[in-house]
């Protein structure tokens, strides 16, 4: 099949749209993001985009720590809500029936309804233009135990993920295999 030459652009698909939650804890905030990334294994730490003119960008340089919560494919129009209004405006918490939890390893709450929680403490942010990457190294990290198996591992099919792509949300389908199965390492 020929190739068609786009325009750069940012068509990485699918990426997951997580809620991060941020700020202090008797007024946490949530912000929807999908420039969100596993960038180290050990230590673990993971990478989120901001724009600097957002509020979550300003409450995450403030108090140096945020959560990624990943939601599940059923709390899509509560992603989508989050990513719609400002909190400097709206209680989001309150507003989408979430409830903010304690976090174990920082001061920032977790969202109690979303089955995985990464509690992140900022490292090292990086502004590259139109927005911001902290890098953050996760302290902890908080799951539903409905979604983990006898291994300790997360499994995908209870947890329901989410998906981010061309504007769209998306639900992920079918497991296809583990790391290495091709060269009978998995």
């Amino acid at each position: 099949m020929a190739k068609i030459t786009l325009q750069p652009s940012t068509h990485l698909y699918p990426v997951p749209a997580v809620m991060v939650s941020c700020g202090p804890p008797e007024r946490p905030n949530i912000i929807t993001l999908a420039w969100v990334g596993t960038i180290n294994s050990n230590p673990p730490m993971v990478g989120i985009s901001i724009r600097p003119s957002r509020y979550s960008h300003e409450l995450i340089t403030q108090h140096g720590e945020f959560v990624v919560n990943l939601p599940t494919a059923e709390q899509v129009e509560i992603v989508d809500y989050c990513g719609t209004v400002s909190g400097r405006d709206h209680d989001k918490f309150a507003e989408a029936g979430l409830t903010p939890s304690p976090a174990t390893a920082i001061g920032t709450a977790i969202i109690a309804e979303c089955p995985l929680s990464l509690e992140c403490k900022v490292q090292q942010v990086i502004s590259l233009g139109s927005h911001d990457l902290f890098l953050g190294e996760i302290a902890a990290v908080q799951a539903d135990e409905g979604i983990i198996t006898a291994r300790r591992q997360v499994d995908l099919s209870q947890a329901k993920a989410l998906a981010f792509g061309a504007a769209e949300y998306w639900s992920l389908g079918q497991r296809l295999g583990s790391y290495g199965f091709s060269s009978n390492k998995g």
